[in-house]
C-alpha cells in the first residue's frame, strides 16, 4: 500500500533526505489509488507544503510535538500500557511479529514507534494491513484529535491513516473529550513529570536545538529509507 508507505515516510523524524526525496513522494501517491482523488490531493498538497518549510524549523516542531509530554507521542504502547510492565512483553511479541516477515529495527530502536509499524503494515497482504490499522485506530482516532486541537498539520495524517483502516470511530464525541484534557507539553506539566519520575534520559541534551536532538537518539537508524521503490509493493525501508 503505497499511500502507507508514504505516510510512514512523513512521520519519521525530519531529515534532509526526505527532504531531497520530496518529488518521489508526489510520484507515488499519483501512482496509489487507495484513496479518493480528493484525499490524495489534501495528501500531495500535505507533502508539498511541508517539504516546501525550512528543514531545521520543521525537526525543532517536531519535538516540540512529538517528544515533549505523552500526549501526542508517536510510541503506540505509550498510549495502551503507559510504564506498566505489560509494555515490555508487548514490545516482544511486537518484534516477533515483525521476525515473522523478515524485518529487523535497530537493538536500540522501540518497535511500537508508529513510523516503523506502519513500515511493517506495507509488508503485508491488503486485508492483513487493514487489519492492522484497525488493531491501532483508536490510537489514531485520538492522537489525530489531538494534533487538530493544537492545529497541527499532522492531523491530516491521522484522517488519512483512519479512512485507510475503514474504521468507523466517532470522531466528534472523541474531540469534545479532548478538548477538556489538560495539556501535558507544558513546561509545568512536563517539570511534574520529571520531579516524579526522577529519570534523566539524555544527559547531554537539554533541548530540541541541541546539536543531536533526543528524538534523534531515540530513533535514529531505526529505518533506512529506501525511499519508495515504485517498481515493487513489498519493499520497505526497515533494516534485513
Amino acid at each position: 500500500m503505497m499511500t502507507l508507505k508514504v505516510i510512514s515516510r512523513l512521520l519519521e523524524y525530519p531529515s534532509e533526505a526526505l527532504w531531497l526525496h520530496r518529488d518521489e513522494l508526489i510520484e507515488a501517491l499519483e501512482q496509489a489509488d487507495e484513496l479518493p482523488i480528493t484525499r490524495a490531493i489534501q495528501l500531495m498538497m500535505f507533502v508539498r507544503e511541508y517539504l516546501n518549510e525550512e528543514l531545521l524549523d520543521m525537526q525543532a516542531q517536531y519535538c516540540e510535538l512529538f517528544d515533549r509530554g505523552r500526549a501526542t507521542s508517536l510510541l503506540l504502547f505509550e498510549h495502551v500500557h503507559g510504564e506498566s510492565r505489560d509494555r515490555g512483553q508487548a514490545m516482544v511479541d511486537l518484534m516477533a511479529q515483525y521476525q515473522q516477515y523478515g524485518l529487523q529495527i535497530d537493538c536500540r530502536e522501540l518497535p511500537d514507534h508508529l513510523p516503523i509499524y506502519l513500515e511493517y503494515l506495507t509488508v503485508l497482504p491488503t486485508t492483513e494491513t487493514v487489519g492492522g490499522l484497525q488493531d491501532i485506530a483508536p490510537i489514531l482516532a485520538l492522537l489525530g484529535a489531538r494534533l487538530k486541537q493544537r492545529e497541527s498539520r499532522f492531523a491530516t495524517l491521522f484522517e488519512v491513516l483512519l479512512e485507510l483502516s475503514n474504521s468507523e470511530i466517532a470522531t466528534e464525541q472523541l474531540t469534545e473529550k479532548v478538548a477538556l484534557e489538560a495539556r501535558d507539553d507544558t513546561p509545568q506539566a512536563l517539570d511534574a513529570v520529571w520531579e516524579e519520575e526522577q529519570v534523566k534520559f539524555f544527559a547531554d541534551e537539554k533541548n530540541c536545538g541541541g546539536e543531536v536532538t533526543a528524538h534523534q537518539h531515540r530513533f535514529a537508524n531505526a529505518v533506512t529509507p529506501q525511499y519508495l521503490d515504485l517498481g515493487s509493493s513489498s519493499h520497505v525501508g526497515v533494516q534485513k
